[in-house]
């Protein structure tokens, strides 16, 4: 699984993005929603970058934001 980072909102429910893939983010209501979520959302992201031949981005270390 790649680094990820999670926000939660006013409402309790959560964000959630992957800054080594830019765009990919997703939300759920609990944060095992949102990270179940991100984890579909992050393989087809990275299936679509390998479909178009475009490489994938390196996972970024949380100290490398």
């Amino acid at each position: 699984m790649r680094n990820v980072i999670f926000r939660q909102s006013e409402d309790g429910s959560w964000w959630v993005d992957c800054p080594s893939l830019p765009g990919c983010i997703s939300q759920g209501d609990t944060r095992e929603e949102a990270m179940a979520n991100i984890s579909a959302t992050i393989d087809e992201y990275i299936e679509v970058l390998e479909d178009q031949g475009i490489p994938v981005p390196e996972d970024v270390a949380e100290d490398e934001e």
